[in-house]
């Protein structure tokens, strides 16, 4: 049994001894480009809008290609209401404005429009309403890909 053995360990030794000295493996490939990046703000609280609002321009500086919706309901919406200021007297409609022409979607719930008895027509022109809020927040994660984010 040993000679048959010890020739057939010798020709194994043989075929795998040129993968010892072969070269070591390639750094590893710039990773493909992966899915784009997209991510869901949601706000239900208009007294860290302004916080919100630089976090997302922080987001785009940092991630030019980014996807970001806002997403707003309760009194999340204040703040894309017309003429909303902040406690400091700061309107925030410049802000908006600026974030949605760098691509930024602003989304409102139109349940929470019905209830406080608002139009669509009190709504900064930059924002789309939307049938609620909280089914929009999970539409964009479950079927679209989206990350959530609560400032």
């Amino acid at each position: 049994m040993t000679r048959i053995l010890v020739p057939l360990l010798a020709v194994l030794l043989l075929a795998t001894a040129p993968m010892a000295h072969a070269a070591p493996p390639a750094e590893a490939a710039a990773p493909a480009a992966g899915p784009e990046e997209k991510v869901v703000y949601h706000l239900n609280d208009s007294e860290n809008a302004m916080v919100a609002l630089r976090n997302v321009r922080n987001h785009l500086n940092a991630s030019k290609d980014a996807h970001i919706a806002v997403v707003a309901h309760g009194k999340g919406i204040d703040f894309l209401l017309a003429g909303a200021q902040d406690r400091n007297g700061n309107p925030y409609e410049p802000a908006v404005q600026e974030l949605k022409a760098n691509g930024v979607d602003f989304r409102v719930c139109n349940n929470t429009l019905k209830s406080r008895n608002l139009d669509a027509s009190a709504v900064l022109p930059e924002a789309t309403v939307v049938a609620s809020g909280v089914a929009e927040i999970g539409r964009l994660q479950a079927r679209e890909g989206y990350v959530y984010l609560k400032p």
